[in-house]
């Protein structure tokens, strides 16, 4: 950009990246390198999230998983991931876009196996309540109104 922006517009590059996850491990290390930066809160969003996420080659976004009240979507930008569903995988390229409607059990995932890095948009609308259920792992991050929300198995046993 030639020309410094004003609110409401920013660019999305000034706003400080988080790199890796709150997972335990051994699930954090396979999000280790992600990058989310969260656009949506950097404008004052409140009733939806929008994150700008780089994936560096070899890296996944999350795992598998699926929210019980939230949806989302994701819009790929910049190079190539793979989306992982119940129904197999799939090669999102730019342009191309995918939604994830809140509470249908079908968890999603989605994995950079390329050589170069990809980034992906992704919206979700902070509906309260929302739990998230990990479809292939031992794990669960259920909505608590008591305290600070934690992950935990699915027997309800701590990490």
């Amino acid at each position: 950009m030639t020309a410094a922006l004003k609110p409401p517009a920013i660019d999305p590059a000034t706003v400080p990246a988080k790199t890796g996850s709150t997972y335990p491990e051994p699930f954090a290390g396979r999000c280790a390198a992600r990058a989310k930066r969260a656009v949506g809160d950097a404008l004052g969003l409140r009733n939806f999230g929008v994150n700008l996420v780089e994936v560096p080659p070899g890296v996944e976004s999350s795992m598998r998983h699926w929210h019980d009240r939230q949806d989302e979507f994701v819009y790929v930008l910049e190079g190539e991931l793979v989306l992982v569903t119940d129904a197999g995988e799939q090669t999102l390229g730019p342009g191309m876009a995918a939604g994830f409607p809140a509470g249908n059990g079908n968890g999603h995932q989605l994995a950079n196996r390329s050589d170069a890095p990809a980034v992906y948009l992704e919206v979700g609308d902070r509906m309260p309540g929302d739990g998230v259920v990990y479809s292939d792992i031992d794990m669960l991050l259920p909505h608590r109104t008591d305290g600070p929300r934690t992950f935990i198995r699915k027997d309800g046993s701590p990490y």
